[in-house]
């Protein structure tokens, strides 16, 4: 299943737009997510971390059920991640959206210094490589490591006793 993760897809990106303006990343949500876009244009790419699993969103429209492959090469990787058309909450119509491990090699795409990604029906898009885009990747690692070095959890504590229940006289 596809995780949900919103970033607000519509929304533009920080300052005006100018029409000598270069794309560029942008943190959101303190950090953990990044989105790739002109100035003052909604987002041409996002990124984000649940879990310890990147969320790639690619905000082109694409039919209700519909799966394809996002076609990702850079930073010496090859990356071909499964996308399903997601329904973000609080936006109209379905984008694109897969999920990869942050701790999967091919997720260094993301942290070199571009990226080439094609996409059936969205086209090529040429991204730049950013320490933004590269933190979110850094921070979602760690959280990965985390979990995965956290022991088994604890029993929980037993309930506490309940007051006794005095008979009405």
């Amino acid at each position: 299943g596809a995780v949900r993760f919103a970033i607000p897809a519509n929304e533009p990106m920080p300052g005006p737009p100018a029409p000598d303006a270069k794309a560029g990343w942008s943190a959101h949500a303190g950090g953990a997510a990044a989105r790739y876009g002109f100035p003052g244009q909604p987002p041409l790419l996002m990124l984000a971390c649940h879990g310890g699993q990147l969320i790639v969103t690619r905000p082109v429209a694409a039919e209700i059920g519909a799966q394809a492959l996002f076609a990702l090469i850079g930073g010496g990787q090859i990356l071909r991640l499964p996308v399903d058309a997601t329904n973000l909450p609080g936006e109209r119509g379905y984008i694109w959206q897969g999920t990869i491990a942050a701790d999967d090699p091919r997720a260094a795409v993301f942290t070199g210094s571009g990226f080439d990604g094609t996409l059936p029906g969205a086209g090529k898009i040429t991204v730049a490589g950013s320490d933004v885009a590269r933190e979110v990747v850094r921070r979602c690692r760690s959280r990965a490591a985390d979990e995965d070095a956290s022991p088994l959890p604890l029993p929980s504590a037993p309930p506490p006793p309940k007051p006794a229940e005095h008979a009405a006289t």
